[in-house]
Formats: structure tokens, sequence, C-alpha cells
């Protein structure tokens, strides 16, 4: 167990933005970071007969740094995913890794997300990515949503990448990513192709990305990218989600070579798919008119400040304290209020548009 002094908001987060160096409003908390569990031995490969929970070989890097050049000390750690696939699976099926928000897999979205696609003859896999970590439900969010970054996901669904590709069933050039909020900023930060190639480079790349209101105040100023199309979906009345960097986001990935089809549904909040009823959070923050951008070795900046003060070889804990120790660097773009909670019109569309994004990519019919 490793004891950590936090300076944490007093204010519950919402939405994707992961307590990501937040500032302001704060009261000093002790906390004690969870050890890894004790969980059985990960599969390196999956037979037809696996389904269910499955327990797979993977590292928690934390920073985007460790993953580009320091990803052999970056933690090894066990991870926990949901595979389903649909009632009746004959030879090798597209499949479609899912990346829950950072309140973790919700009620409404993630699982029917999984029986929507194995309905319509796709596998799904469900990623677990605080449990693995040693946290659970009842752990301070704002703690587990700083322990487990972004990174860690990206990491997470390589990973899976990797072992769904071992299954018979499953198609290894016809697996992709969607996630919603901090999964879905992961699932577009997925499209880097050094991340690729750090995490999986022995193997093809997903082959398409769906971003589902995912906050775009990163810049990782990207060389390349690995070449497969992205789906975005945005409303126009969620403000973790600043469409102005949402758009600068997507020119960057077209100026790169990537398709992208970008949809902004008017009227629309955030987490439109969750069985909570949609309303005004007037306490969320988001982060709006500044960007985080990242430089070639990985390291991030906010106005020429470096973000992370501390070297290669830190452990979680400092890592973690010094997310919130940098959060005064942010005080002046951060905002509160936006909508959240079930909107069946928002949420039937997406499906829609996601059917359609999937059959013009060949993992659907027409």
């Amino acid at each position: 167990m490793k004891k950590l002094l936090l300076v944490l908001p007093a204010v519950a987060i919402l939405g994707a933005l992961l307590a990501f160096w937040l500032p302001a409003r704060s009261l000093l908390v002790a906390y004690t970071l969870p050890d890894y569990p004790d969980w059985p031995a990960p599969q390196q490969r999956l037979a037809a007969v696996d389904e269910g929970e499955i327990y797979y070989p993977t590292r928690s890097p934390y920073d985007l740094e460790r993953i580009l050049s320091d990803l052999e000390n970056a933690p090894i750690t066990t991870g926990l995913g949901y595979l389903s696939y649909p009632k009746e699976t004959r030879g090798p099926i597209p499949a479609m890794v899912i990346l829950p928000g950072s309140g973790g897999i919700n009620p409404g979205r993630e699982h029917d997300y999984a029986a929507w696609l194995n309905d319509r003859g796709i596998a799904a896999f469900v990623l677990e990515y605080y449990q693995p970590r040693g946290f659970n439900q009842a752990s301070n969010y704002l703690v587990r949503t700083s322990a487990v970054t972004e990174f860690d996901l990206v990491t997470d669904a390589y990973a899976a990448l990797q072992l769904l590709g071992s299954s018979p069933l499953i198609d290894a050039e016809k697996i992709g990513v969607i996630g919603f909020s901090y999964g879905g900023m992961a699932a577009r930060l997925a499209m880097d192709s050094r991340i690729h190639q750090a995490l999986a480079g022995d193997i093809a790349p997903f082959a398409l990305h769906i971003d589902v209101y995912g906050p775009c105040y990163q810049r990782l100023e990207s060389p390349a990218v690995t070449g497969a199309p992205i789906l975005t979906l945005r409303g126009t009345e969620d403000a973790s989600n600043d469409l102005q960097a949402c758009e600068a986001r997507e020119a960057e990935l077209r100026e790169l070579g990537t398709e992208v089809k970008a949809i902004v549904y008017q009227g629309a909040g955030h987490a439109w798919e969750v069985d909570s009823p949609r309303e005004m959070q007037e306490e969320a923050p988001y982060l709006s008119g500044c960007e985080v951008i990242y430089d070639a070795s990985g390291r991030p900046f906010l106005n020429g400040q470096p973000l992370n003060n501390y070297p290669a070889d830190a452990s979680l804990a400092t890592r973690v304290a010094a997310r919130f120790s940098s959060g005064r660097q942010f005080q002046d773009c951060v905002g509160y209020g936006y909508i959240v909670g079930r909107d069946q019109a928002t949420r039937d569309q997406a499906f829609t548009d996601i059917e359609t994004f999937l059959t013009g990519r060949g993992f659907l019919s027409p």
C-alpha cells in the first residue's frame, strides 16, 4: 500500500476530465493507493470456448512518455474484460473493444453496446480498467481517476487487441475500438503510430476507432497515425467537449491522412446512453480554452510549462500527487456545469450512425 497526501477538488468530477490536473476548490486528503489484486494467471491466447470474464496481460505506464521510451519499466498488471459473442458464431467475425468512461462501466452503456454489437454479428470485449489496479466503485472518484490514466486505457486496449486477435473466432484484421468520454479520448489517442508501435507493433493496429464525446484538450503532436478511420460523436450541450478544440483535433488527423467522420448532435449533452436521468450538473467541471501539448518525448506542457515534474523512475504516488499539485496551472480555463444523462433520441441516432459507419468499413453487411 502506498500512502499519498493529496490536494483534492471538493466537488464531484463527472464525465471524462478524470480529475486531470483540476485546480481550486480544494481540501487536504490523506489517501492510501491500493495494491494490484492477486488474480488468476492471465491468458496469452483465446480458445474458441473462452468467453465471459477474461484475464489478460497488460501494463500500467501512467504517462505517454513511459509508453514511448520506458515501457519495459512500466508495472506489469493483469487486465480484466468481458468477452461476448453473437448467439451463432461461424468462422472469424469482427470484434470491438469497448472502453468505459471515467465513472467505469455504467448501466445502459458499455454492456448495452456489447449486446447491440452481438446482435449484429460482432464480438465485443468490455474493458474494466479500475479493478485491475485495485480500485472499485466505492473508491474515491478523484483518486481513482487520477491514479488510472488515459494512457493506461490505451495500453489495456492494445493488450486486448493482441488477445482478441489470437481467437479462432475473431478476424484479427477487423478489430475496432469504441470509447466513451475518458474512453473516447483513449480510443482517439490510440491512433498515434508511435503508441501502436510501442504497445503492439508486431500486429496490425485497430481497423477503426469511434470516439463518443471524448474531451479534446490534449494535443499529442502525432507525427503519424495508423491510417484507420475514425467516427466522432458529440453534443452541442456537452461543455466537457470543447467543440472548437475537437474540430482542431479532427483537422490534425485529416492532415495526417485519416478519414474522419464527425457528427455533432444538436441539443445533446454528455453520456446520453446511461440510465440516470438527463439533468444539468451544475458542479461538473470542464476544460475550455487551453491545450495540453506533448513534446516528441511524450512529456505534457501547458503554456510552455511542464506538467510532469518528476523523474522517469518516479513512483505511482509521486505521479498522482504531481497531477494535483499542477492544478493551479489550469485555473484560467476551468468552467462548471453541463448536461449529463439519458437522451433516448440521441442514443437511437448514435446507434444508427455507428451502424452506418461499421457497415461502410466492412464490419457489417449492407
